[in-house]
């Protein structure tokens, strides 16, 4: 399916351009409401530090995008980016009138040619761009949410890339916005296709000319070893932003939308791979080292990335991919209640402590990255982590040509029109901490589509409606509906030992990867720094180990248990599924609060019955463990 824009020369109509439509139809917070565990984990977030942020931290509270004196640049458009989605998707009057007000003043300070950003038209210059394409993506996802009847927004946005337009005459891209061009396609494609403006793919084309082209690097990958030194190519951030690259071009070329990003990540995760189905970057990319870490920034943009391309090709894997990161790693490097962050989330993790300056671990951060607390080594992931969960939400149920796409496995409804009938389908579920789904469907009149439903390639086994179902594909439930129907889903997971580099291995349960936990001792440090005030519940944190930890896998039996869930979805005191399995302590060298890369691989003690927790409910642990039987 294409977009066909046609436009009247010299008496004929002429097709200009062909914009080629994604599989799958993203929806917005009008459509979709988050429920079950999937809302706890929003509230939770709006309740700490990303509806708060504004509060308490000068760089949104102050910021020069609102006329005050701090930060001009990313940190107010990134917070905006996950807030506002947040604040409609729980459709919290208080959220969404701040929302409201702050993109307001945003709009009310655009200068008459469009320009939107906070600086002087002499300093333009030297501005570096990638802010624009960020705050052009912010409208275009609050014109979604909050509605646009009158259309001001869309104009808003039509002068932001107008003004980028002409400013790209004299300017060419450079550092970030040369690194990050294809994000800016995203709010280009979402007007062109409102307006069939043919110079809105005319700056498509320029900016894909002035960009770096991501194919080129991994088509001849030369970064295989880690190194310490800072480069925008090897930036973990700009290279989880890129792979959705390939996808925003096949909408302007065609070919297929799903091949650069496999070859990325193939070569991600051959080099780089971490145990939690991510690569490193500290900040750029580490090796396979399990105390090498990756920013919050890079875990929250490949979600993004795998959310583009699930939409864009409809492909089963970027599903799996996302369910992954969402359930592991953006937990795991949050405190439960989201007061806090790591910048750096390492997978061997025994201790979060003040590194010594001349024992630094990580290649380009310094000694508090992995710390929890409001902007550790640096506040770009302070701002953007707003973004990981609303965007998630929002992905859940999309649209097809068919009718409605369970696109990823979360406690969801979604209300749309399908043939001029009102729709409604709810889908209840603790997965992925268990395997059961029902769908309910609620439908006025009698109406005939499909329900397409993602089955994860990690199941062992897929049931749907007592049919088998293949695992790593939609499965297709066409009928004529009516009135309220059920369809309902069993997943079973089995426990799998994957290896890893230097004899390790981890444990794999379906969606959920597995760590050893620790018991941890919080220590406050409440201070203030460059005029930022660190206090609680946002101070920054050391935690220290008060278990054993030095432990490795002692048997092959694995057995899966089930608890009640929590008012905490990923909860360390009440995990909602454990895995018991023996374990014996080694020998494992610790210097300077961090554990040596390779342990030993002999045990040094009985073996013992020990519960394995999922990585997203810890904080200090163990995941990559020696084999030892």
């Amino acid at each position: 399916m294409q977009y066909h824009m046609g436009f009247k020369v010299a008496g004929k109509e002429t097709v200009i351009k062909v914009l080629k439509k994604s599989k799958f139809l993203p929806l917005t917070s009008k459509e979709i409401r988050p429920q079950g565990w999937l809302r706890r984990q929003l509230e939770i977030q709006a309740k700490g530090l990303s509806g708060n942020l504004d509060r308490v931290w000068p760089d949104v509270r102050d910021s020069a995008w609102l006329g005050g004196s701090r930060d001009g640049w990313e940190r107010m458009p990134y917070w905006l980016d996950g807030f506002i989605p947040l604040a409609y998707l729980l459709d919290d009057p208080e959220l969404k009138a701040k929302a409201d007000r702050y993109v307001e003043t945003i709009l009310s300070r655009q200068e008459p040619d469009g320009w939107i950003c906070p600086c002087k038209p002499e300093e333009r210059g030297a501005y570096d761009v990638w802010t624009v394409f960020l705050i052009a993506k912010v409208l275009a996802l609050y014109a979604d949410c909050a509605g646009d009847a009158e259309g001001r927004v869309q104009k808003a946005l039509s002068g932001v890339l107008k003004s980028l337009d002409a400013h790209l005459d004299y300017n060419s891209l450079f550092n970030w916005a040369a690194s990050r061009w294809f994000e800016c396609l995203i709010p280009i494609f979402w007007l062109y296709e409102r307006t069939g403006e043919e110079w809105l793919l005319d700056l498509a084309q320029k900016l894909e000319v002035e960009g770096v082209d991501y194919e080129l690097l991994f088509q001849d990958f030369r970064e295989k070893e880690p190194h310490r030194r800072w480069t925008y190519l090897t930036h973990v951030v700009n290279l989880a932003m890129c792979l959705k690259q390939g996808a925003l071009k096949y909408r302007l070329h065609g070919g297929d939308p799903e091949a650069f990003a496999g070859l990325a990540l193939e070569k991600l995760f051959q080099y780089h791979g971490m145990a939690a189905s991510h690569f490193t970057g500290d900040e750029c990319l580490s090796g396979d080292s399990p105390i090498q870490g990756t920013e919050l920034c890079g875990v929250v943009e490949a979600m993004y990335s795998y959310e583009t391309l699930l939409s864009i090709s409809g492909g089963a894997r970027w599903g799996d991919l996302l369910e992954k990161l969402a359930f592991n790693a953006l937990p795991a490097t949050l405190s439960e209640d989201m007061w806090t962050h790591q910048y750096l989330q390492l997978t061997n993790q025994p201790q979060c402590s003040i590194l010594p300056k001349d024992h630094v671990i990580f290649r380009t951060n310094g000694e508090e990255a992995h710390l929890f607390g409001l902007e550790p080594n640096f506040g770009c992931c302070t701002a953007n982590f707003s973004q990981g969960w609303p965007k998630f939400a929002l992905s859940t149920f999309q649209r097809s040509a068919g009718g409605v796409v369970s696109a990823v496995l979360a406690p969801s409804s979604v209300n749309l029109e399908i043939e001029g009938v009102q729709v409604a389908c709810r889908l209840d579920t603790e997965y992925p901490f268990r395997g059961s789904l029902c769908y309910t469907v609620e439908s006025g009149s009698p109406v005939e589509f499909e329900l397409l439903i993602r089955i994860p390639g990690f199941v062992k086994t897929a049931v749907v409606d007592g049919k088998p179902a293949a695992a790593g594909q939609f499965y297709s439930v066409k009928r004529r509906w009516q009135g309220t129907e059920k369809v309902r889903v069993e997943l079973s997971f089995s426990c799998e030992l994957t290896s890893r580099p230097r004899g390790l291995a981890c444990l794999w349960r379906g969606p959920l990867l597995y760590s050893l936990p620790i018991k941890e001792r919080w220590e406050k440090r409440e201070y203030c720094k460059d005029g930022v005030e660190r206090k609680f519940p946002y101070c920054d944190y050391e935690i220290f180990p008060e278990s054993p930890w030095n432990y490795g896998f002692a048997g092959s039996c694995f057995e899966a248990e089930e608890h009640p869930m929590g008012k905490t979805p990923f909860s360390g005191k009440e995990p909602p599924v454990t895995v018991a399995c023996s374990l014996a302590q080694v020998d494992w060298p610790f210097q300077w609060g961090v554990c040596a890369v390779e342990p030993g691989k002999t045990s040094i003690s009985v073996s013992e019955t020990r519960k394995l927790v999922p990585y997203g409910c810890t904080t200090l642990r163990m995941t990559e463990l020696p084999v030892l039987f």
